[in-house]
């Protein structure tokens, strides 16, 4: 039985509707972005303000010069990554998870019992999707925003990981939620992790 499962997404794909069915389903606690970054700021190295500003960006200015043990004088969004990275790694530790986004599956690529799920939608079914949760915004500036969360991930995931977004590679199962449906994904994600 896999007890720690993690679940990266396109945006709109409905990853944390998914995530929260399967750990209702199987008794795991939840485990989202804001859970993650509110343990970050719980670390005491960083602010609330910090953290929603540095949030999933990639730095400017990469920092070579700095000593790569002097976590301080890092920037500041490297301090995030590497708080978030220690709350993910305290939750897994406890196992019974699931964790939603933040790259934990290469995070936790070491872990035994884990179970890393990609999902992805077609575009119409995110836009869709999307203007429902974001009502005021026109069809043209939710497809600009799905694009621009997708780029952004992509990124933040080659700058800190060394490893591409979406690839098949870093996961174990790779499910289609605009063909698959919600319940069926999740229930294939815990088929999966059961067996």
């Amino acid at each position: 039985m896999k007890n720690i499962i993690t679940i990266s997404r396109q945006f709109g794909a409905g990853g944390s509707t998914i995530g929260q069915k399967v750990a209702n389903e199987l008794g795991y606690y939840y485990c989202d972005k804001d859970m993650i970054l509110r343990a970050a700021i719980e670390s005491g190295n960083l602010t609330p303000n910090e953290v929603r500003f540095y949030d999933e960006k990639v730095p400017k200015e990469f920092g070579f010069g700095q000593s790569l043990f002097d976590f301080y004088n890092k920037p500041l969004d490297e301090r995030l990554f590497r708080a978030q990275s220690e709350a993910i790694k305290k939750l897994a530790e406890k196992g019974n998870v699931v964790i939603v986004g933040r790259n934990a599956n290469i995070i936790l690529k070491e872990y035994d019992r884990t179970l890393h799920v990609f999902l992805s939608a077609t575009e119409y079914f995110r836009t869709k999707r999307m203007m429902e949760k974001m009502p005021d915004l026109s069809e043209e500036k939710v497809i600009e925003r799905i694009h621009s969360v997708d780029k952004m991930r992509k990124k933040y995931c080659k700058y800190y990981t060394d490893t591409e977004f979406g690839n098949a590679a870093y996961y174990d199962l790779a499910l289609k939620t605009s063909t698959l449906g919600y319940d069926k994904c999740a229930e294939l994600i815990i088929e999966a992790a059961k067996a």
